[in-house]
């Protein structure tokens, strides 16, 4: 059984789901939405409480200022707030990309919330050695949007990241025949959220003295992609081999349970769960 509510946060209002029964394990993307994670959330349900979001300004939350930036540190900020409203002092946490960004800005600005963090994928570009010119091509990509739309804009961030054609990773990819929610959540995606999100510093000495575990995911069939560099590079930084996922950056969607699987053990491999 799901449950749907409503969180008042400042700017905002959040739309999340709450399903299972167990430990609880919050699952983020950004910009992918709580529906994205549907799947994976319901193959984690027999022995989780699992609870889904969907992230400031992306579908079902709503922002008051339609034109905010959307930081790490402030989606951060709205998960410690959706711990308060479950009343958890602290929760396990897996974030995909963008999201796996916002858990690692979480850990840092709110030690002690989080016990462990599995990261997939963060875009982490500033921790590559070619950062200038990861930098320039995210603000081609931004002037794209604006410039020529979304259509031109999705065509050069999939070729520019090293996905193939028929990747299922891409964070909010359109379909074939988006909906005005689709288009909405990828404007917002190009115009309020890229930059912040893919330019994040993370705070590596942060990262390695807090409380919480910080595990690195990549999928197995990532190696195209930008974010199996940054992946790679983060987890040098923490001093822990990376964990391995099925499939690609999105390796969730197509293989929820066999992600699942995998996901439940680096999470029971935890301080105090062995």
């Amino acid at each position: 059984m799901t449950t749907v509510h409503t969180l008042e946060v400042p700017g905002a209002r959040l739309h999340y789901e709450v399903r299972g029964t167990g430990p609880l394990l919050l699952i983020m993307g950004a910009p992918m939405d709580a529906s994205a994670f549907a799947p994976l959330a319901d193959a984690l349900a027999n022995d989780h409480t699992v609870v889904t979001h969907d992230p400031r300004g992306i579908s079902g939350s709503v922002l008051d200022d339609p034109e905010q930036e959307s930081t790490p540190d402030l989606r951060a900020d709205d998960v410690a707030a959706l711990l308060d409203a479950l009343g958890a002092e602290s929760a396990d946490v897996f974030g995909s990309s963008g999201g796996a960004v916002t858990g690692l800005a979480l850990v840092t600005r709110h030690p002690g919330r989080v016990r462990t963090l599995v990261a997939h994928e963060p875009p982490l570009l500033e921790l590559l050695p070619d950062a200038a010119e990861q930098r320039a091509k995210v603000d081609d990509l931004v002037d794209t949007f604006h410039r020529e739309g979304l259509q031109s804009a999705w065509k050069k961030f999939m070729t520019g990241a090293g996905f193939e054609d028929d990747a299922d990773g891409a964070p909010a990819q359109a379909p074939d025949e988006p909906s005005l929610q689709d288009l909405a959540n990828s404007a917002r995606f190009f115009g309020h959220e890229l930059k912040a999100t893919s330019l994040y510093l993370a705070d590596i000495d942060a990262l390695k003295a807090g409380p919480a575990r910080v595990e690195v995911g990549i999928g197995e069939g990532s190696g195209s992609l930008d974010t199996f560099r940054t992946s790679n590079a983060l987890a040098g930084l923490l001093g822990r081999p990376p964990v391995e996922f099925p499939g690609d950056h999105g390796g969730f969607i197509p293989g929820p349970v066999e992600f699942a699987d995998v996901l439940r053990k680096v999470l029971a491999d935890g301080p105090g769960r062995a």
